[in-house]
């Protein structure tokens, strides 16, 4: 099967996220329900695609900073 440039940039950062989040509770759980949501996007629309991109790098520094143990959750009372 051959992947457009864009289809290997996300299944890299996938990748990378999920390693990050290894040892921190949570993350996994999330990242992988994100990308499932995320799939519903259309492949032609690069632009939305690539602003989830920036969005996913952001979250990846966020989970390689040392000082992030564990994810956080809103809860409405």
């Amino acid at each position: 099967m051959v992947h457009s440039k864009l289809q290997l940039e996300v299944l890299k950062l996938y990748k990378e996220l999920l390693r990050a989040a290894t040892n921190k509770p949570g993350f996994q759980a999330n990242i992988r329900s994100e990308f499932r949501r995320q799939a519903t996007l259309p492949r032609n629309d690069s632009l939305r695609i690539e602003f989830q991109m920036r969005l996913g790098r952001r979250k990846l520094d966020t989970i390689r900073d040392p000082h992030i143990s564990d994810m956080g959750h809103f809860v409405d009372k």
